[in-house]
């Protein structure tokens, strides 16, 4: 693994800039990787982990970073629960650990650097100095991964009955003996309109 200062380099050039969540993300996924004994998640060990994270933000981004997890290939899952949390997943022995951020490590921010007025570099500058005991809890747990959401998965591809669209990786609903897409079985995230002239 690389070291956080390098980690830190690169993840302000790929995300565009860097804030608490980034030095948190890194952080979180370093510590994630040490306790399963994984040393080099993008290089030898590149096909070993799967990273689930529960949050859209700065710090799924430095986690894909030092884990090499990415959503294009299939190593990194989203799972939508607001939450500054990942679950680190080593698909060579399937043990797997779950590490979230603490609240009161916001706290501890401000009582290491009362002399830095700004919250967010209060916060960059005491994620990088504290423990990760005070930054973090860790939980071992197990994760349910089946063959059709591995990396590399290559399973049948389906057409919705209703809208003609192909469906991957087991995704189809079947209803009324029908195979349909989610959106045209209900579970739809956007509503049609007409389109602007």
């Amino acid at each position: 693994m690389h070291s956080l200062d390098d980690y830190l380099r690169e993840a302000e050039h790929a995300h565009g800039h860097l804030c608490a969540g980034q030095v948190l993300g890194i952080r979180m996924a370093m510590f994630g990787l040490r306790l399963l004994a994984i040393d080099d998640p993008r290089g030898a060990d590149r096909k070993r982990v799967v990273t689930f994270v529960e949050i859209d933000r700065c710090v799924t981004d430095a986690v894909s970073l030092v884990t090499g997890c990415r959503l294009g290939k299939r190593a990194l899952k989203f799972h939508d629960w607001g939450k500054v949390a990942a679950t680190f997943v080593d698909l060579h022995t399937g043990r797997a650990v779950r590490v979230a951020a603490l609240e009161s490590s916001k706290e501890l921010a401000r009582r290491m650097h009362p002399e830095i007025e700004s919250r967010n570099r209060q916060q960059m500058l005491a994620y990088r100095e504290m423990s990760d005991d005070d930054l973090f809890s860790s939980q071992w747990v197990e994760v349910d991964l089946p063959d059709h959401d591995m990396p590399g998965y290559k399973g049948a591809r389906v057409v919705c009955e209703a809208c003609g669209e192909g469906i991957n990786f087991r995704r189809e609903v079947l209803r009324d003996g029908h195979t349909l897409c989610r959106a045209c079985a209900g579970e739809c995230y956007y509503r049609i309109v007409a389109p602007s002239e």
